[in-house]
């Protein structure tokens, strides 16, 4: 458990790496949400562990600010926003792809799961790289790249929240009439807000979150073991 170091085609990147709890049902890429590779992320990389998964989770930011880890005060929001902004997806999707390489290495299928900025990379990875299986939370953004869905080839599943004040549920119906074209996807809507997986945020949603988890972890364990 803890940082190592990824090739990258530009030079290097650190990625939170725990292996599996006994053994392995196959491996996942955990992509972040705006406040970089940070405490609530690592905790899902453990719990993730915990239910038998290696994991990796890039720092996407290395390009702007290595190492960044952000809390969730409103500084926090506007240093991560400007850090998304900047952010290149095709160099995203190529560090993902340098993870889902590394995880390949050892063995056995290997999916992504991201959360917010990190949920519209995890629809995107599966578009336009070869993920065994891709779980989406709440990823803001996916409505502008429906164009890509007809390229995914790998079973993918999304949570959104109903009064999620970032993503309308206009987006969402859209978005689901949109996955009901994908062989194998499954989209679920929670009475919750943007960000009700993280412990650490007013909107988290203890119910949703115990329900969307338990979704996710049969998901990827169902199509990667």
């Amino acid at each position: 458990m803890g940082d190592i170091t990824i090739s990258a085609a530009d030079g290097s990147f650190s990625a939170y790496h725990v292996p599996a709890s006994g053994q392995a049902a196959g491996s996942v890429v955990v992509i972040q949400e705006i406040f970089g590779v940070n405490s609530h992320i690592r905790a899902v990389c453990d719990r993730l562990a915990q239910a038998g998964f290696n994991v990796l989770a890039p720092d996407l930011f290395h390009r702007s600010e290595p190492g960044v880890q952000l809390g969730y005060g409103e500084a926090d929001f506007g240093r991560g926003f400007e850090l998304m902004q900047a952010l290149d997806h095709a160099k995203a999707l190529a560090d993902i792809d340098a993870c889902m390489r590394h995880l390949r290495q050892g063995g056995g299928k290997v999916g992504v799961l991201g959360f917010c900025m990190g949920g519209l990379l995890s629809f995107r990875s599966a578009a336009n790289l070869e993920p065994a299986a891709a779980v989406a939370y709440y990823g803001g953004g996916i409505a502008n790249f429906l164009g890509e869905a007809g390229q995914i080839r790998c079973p993918i599943q999304f949570h959104f929240g109903e009064k999620d004040h970032f993503i309308p549920m206009t987006d969402v119906e859209a978005i689901r009439e949109v996955a009901d074209g994908i062989d194998e996807s499954e989209l679920y809507v929670y009475p919750a807000d943007h960000g009700f997986n993280c412990d650490q945020r007013a909107s988290y949603d203890a119910a949703s979150a115990a329900t969307a988890w338990q979704r996710s972890v049969d998901f990827l364990r169902r199509h990667l073991g």
